[in-house]
C-alpha cells in the first residue's frame, strides 16, 4: 500500500496527473503478477517492491513529462519484455492504442494474460521481430510514438524503432547515465532512417535509484523502404 500511495504522489508532482484508485490498483496487481510470471519466465531482475515501483513503473512515467502524451493516439513498444514501458503508459494515459512487441512468444503469452488480468483495452500483444513486423502496412510509420528500454545501441534501436513512428512523430529510446559516446555513433544512422537530430534529457530516479537519459528523436521525413534491412542484419552490421 505504501509504494501505491508513494507512486500517486510522484506521478502527479511529475504529471501534473492525478491516476485514480483503480488505476493504482492496478499498477498494484501488475507488480504481483509480474512476480508470479518472474518465478517461470525471469522476466526481471528487479524483484524488491521499492525498486519495481522507482526502477520499472516511475521510470515508465517519466516519458509523460517530456512528451505530449495526453495528445498521442498510439504506441508500439519495441522489445517490451515484461511491458515496460507500455503498459504503464496504457494504465495511466488509457486513451491510448498501445501494442506491445517481443519476439519471444512466452513472454507474449505472459503479456496477453498480463492486459486481460488488469482489463486493458485497445493492447496488442504482438509476437514477431521488429524487422519483420515495421514492413508490414499495418504497422509502418502508423505510430504516434515507438519506445524501447532494450540494452541494444542507439543506432540499432534506431532501425528497429524509426519505421513504425509517423513523419512528425517520436521515437524515445530510455537509456542509462552513459550516453554520450551511443549518440555519436547513431547520428550517421538517424539521419538515413529519417529522424532529426537526437535529443538527449538526464534525470535522477526518487530514492537514489539511479540516473537515466532520455534520449527523443522526432522523425521528419518517411523512412526508405530499405529499411529495416533483413532479420539479425541490423545487430549483426549496424548502420553508422
Amino acid at each position: 500500500m505504501a509504494y501505491r500511495s508513494w507512486l500517486g504522489e510522484h506521478v502527479q508532482q511529475m504529471l501534473d496527473l492525478e491516476l485514480t484508485g483503480e488505476q493504482l490498483d492496478q499498477f498494484s496487481l501488475y507488480y504481483r503478477l509480474l512476480m508470479e510470471g518472474n518465478q517461470k519466465l525471469n522476466l526481471t531482475a528487479i524483484t524488491e517492491e521499492k525498486e519495481v515501483y522507482i526502477k520499472h513503473f516511475y521510470d515508465s512515467l517519466t516519458l509523460g513529462a517530456q512528451l505530449p502524451l495526453s495528445e498521442m493516439e498510439s504506441v508500439i513498444d519495441v522489445g517490451t519484455g515484461a511491458g515496460f514501458p507500455g503498459i504503464p503508459l496504457k494504465i495511466a494515459y488509457p486513451h491510448l492504442r498501445v501494442v506491445l512487441l517481443d519476439s519471444l512468444k512466452k513472454r507474449v503469452l505472459f503479456l496477453q494474460e498480463l492486459v486481460d488480468h488488469l482489463h486493458l483495452k485497445s493492447v496488442e500483444s504482438l509476437h514477431g521481430r521488429a524487422e519483420e513486423v515495421a514492413r508490414n502496412r499495418s504497422y509502418r510509420e502508423s505510430f504516434d510514438l515507438a519506445t524501447a528500454r532494450a540494452v541494444a545501441k542507439l543506432n540499432i534501436l534506431s532501425e528497429y524503432c524509426l519505421p513504425f513512428v509517423r513523419v512528425d512523430r517520436w521515437f524515445a529510446a530510455m537509456k542509462g547515465p552513459d550516453v554520450q559516446e551511443e549518440i555519436r555513433g547513431a547520428r550517421g544512422a538517424v539521419q538515413k532512417l529519417g529522424g532529426k537530430s537526437i535529443q538527449s534529457l538526464s534525470m535522477s530516479l526518487p530514492e537514489n535509484m539511479g540516473e537515466r537519459h532520455l534520449l527523443l528523436i522526432q522523425k521528419d521525413r518517411p523512412t526508405p523502404r530499405s529499411f529495416p534491412r533483413k532479420a539479425g542484419t541490423p545487430a549483426r552490421k549496424p548502420l553508422s
